[in-house]
């Protein structure tokens, strides 16, 4: 059977307009949902989506709890079978009031898609992260080589992660406009930087140490002094790509053009954790990083907000909901400290004022909270 329903293709095409244009989704989005489409499409042999039954969704849901990840292996996720299941979920519930389906297409039908409560807790099941110590980071600048351009741009790019916690896609976007050395930031313009959800905020450099901010002060100036780059240049440019004396392609130096995609970011930074004998940590861990080292501050809740801004959160709670995360030997230190009576630090009146408010707020938002967990 062809590998191809030229009635699914128009249907998915208007569905994932439907997504870009009336539901604001990005690319990113849009690229998974397809994926997921094609996923199903394929488990049905291509069927028409109009013949579409609840028993396709629980032959469906058998088949990927078998599947394999094709890159490692292994058993696909909880998490990722969860997001697949939700993508489908979504795209038969809007097909069931289009003309033409929502006939014998029920929205109920939809609900087939769902994974029992066991495995939805077990997909959004928090685990503790990796992440790299400050310490570490620090590490990987000093070994770093920096004998060419390139070299000496990858260095700044680590520097400015560890100085900002800026998201990879803003990393591969950023011009040189947007620092500015003298008053200490980065200016995250979502008209001309891949921030999320198009947000500009303005990030000023963390109080982290090291030579980071010198690093990335003289990469700057480099491509100012040396290269005549103007405003609107990348700050981390792509590579230039040259014939060697052998006739093969080599790297020849940064272009004077900035990275199509984000990738180029995670290979700078496997090799630089791999140079210095560390294993890899990702960019985005980074601002796990600034996060548990903005708790090692004993800042005052204004301070935590403004460090929490500087993430480019509007809520104080996504930086301790997402970020915040005590590793598990801190917890265990924590609460031996507690059953040894060890002394807490005085808060003062209005830090507890609002430490409550904070507690208060997790508590409305927490699902458990009306369990009685």
């Amino acid at each position: 059977m062809s590998k191809h329903n030229p009635g699914n293709e128009r249907v998915k095409r208007e569905y994932l307009l439907y997504l870009k244009q009336a539901k604001g989704r990005n690319e990113a989005t849009i690229d998974a949902v397809a994926s997921s489409l094609a996923r199903f499409e394929q488990s049905t042999n291509w069927k028409d989506f109009g013949r579409f039954h609840r028993k396709q969704a629980v032959a469906f849901k058998g088949k990927l709890d078998a599947a394999v990840n094709p890159r490692t292996g292994d058993r696909l996720s909880k998490s990722t079978m969860l997001t697949v299941l939700r993508n489908l979920r979504e795209f038969f519930f809007w097909l069931a009031h289009q003309p033409g389906f929502k006939s014998h297409i029920g929205y109920h039908d939809a609900d087939y898609f769902n994974l029992s409560d066991k495995d939805v807790a077990v997909a959004r099941g928090r685990r503790e992260k990796r992440i790299p110590s400050l310490e570490q980071v620090q590490h990987v600048l000093s070994v770093m080589p920096t004998e060419t351009s390139l070299q000496r741009r990858d260095r700044a790019l680590i520097a400015l992660t560890a100085l900002t916690g800026a998201r990879i896609g803003a990393l591969a976007s950023f011009q040189l406009q947007h620092v500015n050395i003298e008053e200490g930031y980065i200016e995250q313009d979502g008209r001309t930087v891949w921030t999320k959800f198009g947000k500009t905020f303005r990030t000023f450099f963390k109080p982290i140490g090291g030579d980071a901010l010198t690093i990335l002060a003289d990469w700057h100036r480099e491509l100012e002094r040396d290269h005549l780059w103007g405003a609107a240049d990348p700050l981390f440019p792509a590579t230039e790509i040259g014939l060697g004396e052998g006739g093969g392609f080599m790297a020849a130096g940064v272009a004077r053009r900035a990275w199509s995609t984000s990738a180029p970011v995670r290979d700078i930074f496997k090799r630089a954790f791999n140079v210095a004998g560390l294993p890899y940590y990702n960019p985005h861990s980074f601002r796990d990083m600034l996060v548990r080292y903005a708790f090692t501050l004993n800042l005052s809740p204004e301070q935590m907000k403004a460090w929490s801004q500087n993430l480019g959160h509007a809520d104080v709670l996504t930086t301790f909901t997402s970020y915040g995360q005590i590793p598990a030997h801190q917890q265990g230190e924590l609460i031996r400290g507690a059953a040894n009576g060890a002394s807490a630090q005085t808060l003062s009146s209005g830090e507890i004022a609002a430490l409550r408010s904070v507690l208060a707020k997790v508590d409305a938002k927490d699902p458990r909270s009306e369990g009685g967990a």
